[in-house]
């Protein structure tokens, strides 16, 4: 499939049907729509499922430890993109990428929605990591295909299929946060019952939608490079096997070393990333100019993304804990406080966009962005301070704090990571334009590697510490960036 030329591949996909778009904006808008769905309805009960006590359907593990897990859970699916992506390019193509990925995500969902023991819980975490590392990254890969690089309708097509992400993530805590509390695991079923309508929506439409769409194989592997891979990835799964069949009788790995390994590795990958690019023949002296430009928004990214995903771990436990879900005549479930950052971002997108037009070139500049998306998450952290400060710290808390809280951090969002992606593509090295991108995500896999390591100091004595210490380091960060940022834009070379 690797003759099949651009062109080619645009003009099998039929160019009008879905809000004037491609007919497969259809198709892959309620495919990821469903995936976001399942996934978020999982992580918005998963940290509560780790630590509720076994008499209330969870498993009975440390909160901290609950915490730290989820950490690395979202950090190894932000790193399994990178085989995602490559087996895309060399094996299989991004199509199949999706489908496959979308039946192993039905499948860990389904091994949760089984009443077991943690055996099964981390048996459903491998299928989904994998599962989410094969359709995340290619879902998006297929959107950029049924559009010509001089078409228009481009930006605009990605926006209307970001909005189906965040309806997705929107809706499936409010769903499966309400059926939480009638059993885990009926909730984890909603899960995988909302992948498996994403993949009949695939399926049954990808035909007649999508055309080639997906179907190209860019970089395939020859016969005698697929024997050598294959023979190798059995061999590193033997290894693996064999090694934790030893070590973890010896005790050797638990999950606390296991967390400590992903931690290491994810500070690891993006550093060798970054060492690589620079070092290369390939890159010439105005792109590594532009590289050293890069560390510090990826430091920024790293920092901003260490506090926004604790959404799903810290403000999870603070909500079911610290907060009055009692509140205007409703029993609020604390799951669906998660839904709350989709729906700002739905809101408030837009208006950021058009602010941007609107200032044109007298919007600040890209580092100026991060130094304020770093002031954002960190004030957002420190107001959370706020209620205890007034009310005192055995009170419970109104959630319109921490409502307010999530919609400060989700400002500084817009400002970093729309911005950050396009950042990434005007800066990247030619001879890395693909693989910069798996840098990108890999911020966010840094960083909740490094939250598995922070949550474990959260607790109800150290609430203070923490929010106030988390929070100032983000806006004194902040303030080190948005001084060092008329010297990163001259590094920089002409890029806004």
């Amino acid at each position: 499939m690797s003759g099949i030329n651009r062109q080619k591949i645009v003009d099998s996909v039929p160019q009008k049907g879905f809000f004037g778009h491609p007919k497969g904006l259809f198709t892959l808008f309620f495919t990821e729509f469903w995936e976001r769905f399942s996934y978020y309805g999982m992580k918005a009960i998963l940290v509560y499922y780790l630590y509720f006590e076994i008499s209330k359907g969870g498993l009975g593990i440390d909160q901290s430890l609950a915490a730290s897990i989820v950490s690395i859970y979202g950090s190894l699916v932000y790193m399994s993109g990178i085989i995602g992506g490559w087996l895309a390019d060399r094996i299989f193509g991004p199509s199949k990428a999706v489908f496959y990925g979308g039946i192993l995500i039905m499948l860990g969902h389904i091994v949760l929605a089984i009443p077991g023991s943690f055996t099964m819980f981390i048996l459903s975490m491998v299928l989904i990591v994998l599962g989410t590392g094969l359709l995340k990254p290619n879902v998006s890969t297929i959107v950029g295909d049924m559009y010509s690089e001089q078409d228009n309708r481009r930006d605009a097509g990605f926006t209307i299929f970001y909005m189906g992400i965040n309806m997705g993530a929107f809706l499936s805590p409010l769903i499966v946060g309400s059926i939480m509390k009638t059993s885990f695991h009926l909730g984890f079923g909603v899960a995988a019952i909302g992948m498996f309508l994403g993949l009949v929506m695939f399926v049954l439409t990808k035909k007649k939608n999508l055309g080639l769409a997906g179907t190209n194989v860019p970089n395939p592997l020859s016969p005698s490079e697929k024997k050598k891979t294959f023979t190798f990835i059995g061999l590193a799964v033997a290894i693996i096997a064999i090694l934790f069949a030893i070590l973890i009788p010896m005790g050797l790995l638990t999950f606390e070393s296991f967390i400590n390994l992903v931690t290491i590795l994810a500070i690891l990958i993006p550093t060798t990333y970054f060492i690589i690019m620079y070092r290369s023949p390939k890159t010439t002296a105005v792109e590594r100019s532009r590289l050293i430009a890069y560390i510090p928004l990826f430091i920024a990214a790293v920092m901003f993304w260490a506090i926004q995903e604790q959404g799903s771990t810290i403000l999870a436990i603070y909500a079911e804990t610290r907060t009055q879900l009692n509140f205007a005549g409703f029993n609020i479930s604390p799951a669906w406080i998660q839904s709350l950052n989709p729906l700002f971002i739905i809101t408030f997108a837009p208006i950021f966009a058009w602010m941007w037009v609107k200032l044109g070139k007298r919007q600040p500049t890209i580092p100026q962005k991060f130094a304020l998306s770093l002031l954002f998450s960190g004030f957002s952290f420190l107001v959370i301070l706020l209620p205890a400060m007034i009310g005192g710290d055995d009170s419970l808390v109104n959630p319109l704090w921490l409502a307010l809280s999530i919609l400060i951090c989700v400002f500084g969002e817009l400002l970093l990571s729309p911005v950050g992606l396009s950042a990434t593509t005007k800066l990247a090295p030619a001879a890395f334009s693909a693989q910069i991108m798996s840098l990108w995500f890999l911020a966010s896999a840094a960083a909740q590697a490094i939250n598995a390591q922070l949550v474990k100091f959260y607790s109800a004595d150290t609430e203070t510490l923490y929010f106030g210490g988390i929070g100032g380091a983000s806006i004194l960060l902040g303030i080190i960036l948005l001084m060092l940022a008329p010297k990163i834009q001259s590094y920089m070379k002409g890029v806004r």
